[in-house]
């Protein structure tokens, strides 16, 4: 089988292996191992495309987690998902690396994040009730929100000296107009920007005021990259928390995202009760395999998450060089967390297209898929999502592409 057009220089995987298996490297990728994979990133597209549009990175798993995914296997344990050692293992995984100490008897398991979005819609609001999300945001919030029979309210980040941020005037007005729920995404996808400590005390202070429930998906924090710093929401304390609820998950930082596994932790005692009449399908809809991977991800990952956040803090920096050589009219700011760069190419001539999107125009005549803005909210238009948790080497082919498609 040859190589796939424009992949064709990619190394081959060592075959010394490393510490972590034979393809764990972070830079060893195998272009045409990846090819062979059968996950969305992957099959959406023909094979000349190559694919960065997904929240999904191209690394090989952790050793402890295919460990304990094969023993599991082996022992043909593959029924229905119990939650049995869950709550502690992700307890002793926030403790170790964030220092935030988690009550186990708050801890819910759902099959995913969004599906525990559902259930919160579902337990904490009624039908009708305004929903406020901050736009450029992962896409889904607005179909949930939308499919919940809840009103979607707009509050979009601004960018403030090249920096996201949260607009607290309008976040107040939409709270005192009578929003019931924030679905905060806390670090924040796309842009990266993980909240400060004083970002979230103004939320809770403004919640606490209007009687607003926040929904916090800290599904990107345990990326957050060096020089910033993630404060979980409900680790605020009771009285922040009193309705809040933090969503969290081993699905983005350890590549398990098909196995459907993701916690729900209640920010008050009050919040645990009501959580408490959360619907057995929270529980019988999560993977059995991925609450095995989840375990072993939060139990034992941990030095396999210290060098992927070494490999994404420089291909941060990379890809800022990568787009200032070949694009320099992009306007791109380093994410503080996770693997997803929001890139602004209104600039750009695909940016200047009428009725086309740089998305569309970097996939038609670049073959490179990347997210199109206008997915996360119409103030997305003229941007791309692009997923750089890859190798240099990958990472400069699609910032090739995209630049042969402005030349083009």
């Amino acid at each position: 089988m040859s190589e796939p057009e424009g992949l064709q220089g990619v190394p081959e995987a060592s075959e010394k292996g490393t510490a972590y298996g034979q393809y764990a490297g972070f830079e060893d990728l195998d272009a045409e191992r990846l090819r062979r994979r059968r996950s969305e990133k992957w099959r959406a597209y023909p094979p000349d495309v190559l694919p960065a549009f997904i929240a999904e990175m191209d690394y090989d798993l952790a050793e402890p987690v295919r460990e304990a995914l094969r023993a599991a296997i082996d022992l043909g344990d593959c029924g229905y998902a119990n939650p049995a050692g869950l709550s502690e293992a992700f307890a002793l995984f926030c403790a170790e690396r964030g220092g935030w100490a988690v009550e186990t008897g708050r801890v819910f398991l759902v099959p995913d994040v969004m599906a525990g979005v559902d259930a919160l819609l579902t337990l904490l609001t009624s039908p009708g009730d305004g929903v406020v999300i901050n736009p450029p945001v992962y896409p889904p919030f607005f179909a949930h929100i939308r499919n919940a029979g809840r009103r979607v309210v707009e509050v979009p980040v601004v960018r403030d000296e090249g920096r996201w941020t949260l607009d607290f005037p309008a976040l107040e007005a939409a709270f005192s107009a009578g929003a019931r729920a924030f679905l905060l995404c806390s670090p924040h996808n796309p842009t990266g920007r993980v909240f400060s400590r004083d970002d979230l005390l103004t939320i809770a202070e403004l919640s606490t005021r209007y009687g607003v429930a926040v929904l916090s998906d800290e599904i990107h924090a345990p990326l957050t990259l060096p020089g910033a710093e993630h404060t979980p929401f409900v680790s605020l304390g009771d009285e922040a928390g009193r309705n809040a609820v933090t969503l969290a998950s081993a699905s983005k930082a350890f590549n398990v995202a098909g196995l459907k596994c993701a916690v729900l932790v209640a920010g008050s005692e009050a919040m645990r009760r009501r959580l408490s009449l959360l619907p057995a399908s929270c529980q019988f809809g999560a993977g059995l395999l991925g609450v095995v991977a989840s375990i072993a991800a939060w139990r034992s990952g941990g030095p396999w998450l210290d060098r992927l956040i070494e490999q994404l803090d420089r291909v941060r920096g990379e890809f800022g060089k990568l787009l200032a050589e070949r694009l320099p009219e992009a306007v791109y700011t380093p994410p503080e967390a996770g693997y997803l760069a929001w890139v602004d190419c209104s600039g750009l001539a695909p940016g200047r297209e009428p009725g086309l999107s740089p998305a569309s125009v970097f996939l038609s005549r670049g073959k490179v898929a990347l997210g199109d803005g206008r997915d996360f909210g119409a103030v997305g238009e003229g941007f791309v999502r692009v997923t750089i948790g890859t190798s240099t080497r990958l990472l400069t082919e699609i910032a090739d592409r995209m630049a042969a498609a402005v030349r083009a």
